[in-house]
Formats: C-alpha cells, sequence, structure tokens
C-alpha cells in the first residue's frame, strides 16, 4: 500500500496485489486501521469489514493473476495517511 495523495481529513491509497510463483484466480487483502481512517471510495475491488478492520476482494474481471503478475486497487480515505501491516491470500 503506498499513499499517492493526501490533503487535509483525506487522503489516495493504491495497493498492489502480486502472486507467487503459481497463478491465482481470486485474491482477499485484509489489514486494520490504526486509527480513525475509513474508506469513502473504492476501485478495482470490493471492500467490505467494519469498524477498524477492512477485507477487499477482487472483482470479477481482475482477480486471475498470472505467476509473478500484479494487479492494484485504490481507495479514497478519511482521516490521516496511514500505511498499515496487510495480509493477503489467493487461491
Amino acid at each position: 500500500m503506498r499513499t499517492v495523495n493526501s490533503w487535509p481529513g483525506g487522503f489516495q491509497s493504491e495497493v498492489s496485489v502480486r502472486a507467487g510463483d503459481s497463478a491465482i484466480r481470486s485474491w482477499t487483502v485484509n489489514w486494520n486501521w490504526t486509527g480513525s481512517q475509513g474508506i469513502t471510495q473504492l476501485w478495482g475491488g470490493l471492500h467490505s469489514g467494519s469498524g477498524s478492520s477492512v477485507t477487499v476482494r477482487n472483482e470479477s474481471w481482475n482477480g486471475n493473476v498470472a505467476a509473478n503478475g500484479t494487479t492494484t486497487f485504490g481507495f479514497i480515505g478519511s482521516g490521516s495517511p496511514a500505511t498499515p501491516s496487510l495480509t493477503c491470500s489467493g487461491s
């Protein structure tokens, strides 16, 4: 995850999802905000979760990622920019 823009009270971030040595058909990224951040708009993924817990799953068109390939999703966040620790799983 990287912050690509920020302003008072908000920020824009991009997350890269990378497949390992094998191709994947779907992916899920999870993280927990450390402050009062939230997602107000997201593209390239399906957002769920509540409170500080965030889950983003692939869209139907970007779940297939070739071996060692990447795809990205982005979002607009509220609050101060943050780069939490992410966990990613794929199948």
